[in-house]
């Protein structure tokens, strides 16, 4: 027999990845989980649109690993560098132009 949810406590299934997970919140905390999965289901998806074949769980560490990055520096740790913007482009713009001249090759 199943125990009976708690009134004080939300079941939410969010999708990640093509997956269902029931979480459960308080109900205060719903819309923030429901965008925290929606965020990470974007950073997820990115890192595998990269190209590489990479299992669910190494796709899970990396983006865990972009995102607690990101919170380190939001928070102002001395030990994460504040990335130059202009090099951030350089690098982005390269990315793409090896992504397109790789798809011309193909």
């Amino acid at each position: 027999m199943k125990p009976a949810a708690k009134p004080d406590v939300l079941t939410v299934t969010v999708k990640i990845m093509g997956r269902e997970y029931a979480v459960q919140c308080a109900p205060n905390e719903h819309e923030a989980l429901v965008t925290s999965a929606e965020i990470l289901n974007e950073r997820m998806n990115a890192i595998k649109k990269r190209g590489r074949a990479l299992g669910a769980e190494k796709i899970a560490v990396m983006a865990a690993l972009n995102l607690t990055r990101e919170l380190l520096a939001l928070q102002g740790d001395a030990n994460v560098v504040t990335p130059d913007s202009q090099a951030l482009e350089r690098l982005r713009q390269l990315g793409h132009d090896i992504d397109s001249t790789l798809n011309d090759t193909e």
